[in-house]
């Protein structure tokens, strides 16, 4: 009971957090008549006041501004990413742990020598290859990601095909794309909502690194990574210019991973 209550108290404090801070990026042109992009001459590295709340950075643009703008863009991006990642991922570890035979070794293999690289690395390489952008990052980090999430998938799928429901169901002459529609996604949908979950502040992370190493195309473009980047250089003198978006940025993943594990909140696992 006491487990209970805690699991849903974190879930509406995550759940809080995460909204504000969505709701603060959508409201960012209401929220602030800064344009992000504004360099103001003589204004650079000004200290946080009540006209720049946030201070501003090395080119006088208003730190504020470009924090919830670059919510947008950041969100917008892992969001985008974890699409890339969910769907072949989803098929590729349904496959694998349903059929399993040749079809889960051959997909299995694959997934492994994928895993073999670092999910940075790979990220990284195909990026090289498909050139930079927010889109690019996207694509080559959620591919990245879907190794990982097929690997889960196939787990949860070798565990719920064993159910007694399940073997009723096949032996009544129901095919596989029933079962698996109708049976086996429902009963593993909790632990692989909250992997989802894991893997969209994994998504964040993963491309504000790759916007911060310089990745991303437009580096004058409001995104927490490359504002990241811009304040390593003033750290010392200004550190509001990389405080805002670090904290945001953690903020965002915290409030991602309290949610996803109240996901999963099965009796057993608390």
């Amino acid at each position: 009971m006491i487990a209970a209550r805690t699991t849903n108290h974190r879930r509406r404090v995550a759940a809080g957090l995460l909204g504000l801070i969505v709701l603060l990026s959508i409201l960012a042109p209401l929220l602030t008549g800064t344009d992000p992009r504004d360099a103001t001459t003589g204004a650079e590295l000004v200290s946080p006041s009540w006209q720049h709340l946030f201070g501003t950075d090395l080119l006088g643009r208003d730190v504020y501004s470009r924090t919830l703008y670059g919510g947008r863009r950041t969100l917008g991006v892992a969001l985008l990413t974890v699409g890339v990642t969910l769907l072949p991922g989803l098929i590729t570890g349904l496959a694998a742990g349903y059929f399993g035979g040749w079809i889960d070794r051959a997909l299995m293999i694959l997934m492994d020598a994928l895993l073999a690289f670092p999910a940075l690395l790979l990220a990284l390489a195909l990026v090289a290859l498909l050139g930079s952008g927010a889109i690019q990052i996207a694509l080559a980090v959620g591919i990245a990601g879907i190794p990982a999430y097929a690997r889960v998938t196939r787990a949860a799928v070798l565990e719920a095909r064993t159910r007694m429901f399940i073997e009723a169901a096949r032996a009544a002459g129901a095919g596989p794309a029933g079962i698996l529609w109708r049976h086996v996604l429902p009963t593993i949908a909790p632990p692989l909502l909250a992997f989802a979950g894991v893997m969209l502040s994994w998504a964040i992370l993963n491309s504000a690194a790759l916007m911060f190493l310089g990745y991303g195309g437009d580096l004058s473009a409001p995104d927490w990574g490359v504002m990241l980047a811009d304040g390593r250089a003033a750290f010392r003198t200004a550190p509001w210019v990389a405080t805002a978006p670090g904290a945001a940025l953690s903020l965002t993943v915290l409030a991602i991973n309290l949610l996803a594990g109240s996901l999963d909140s099965r009796p057993g696992r608390e």
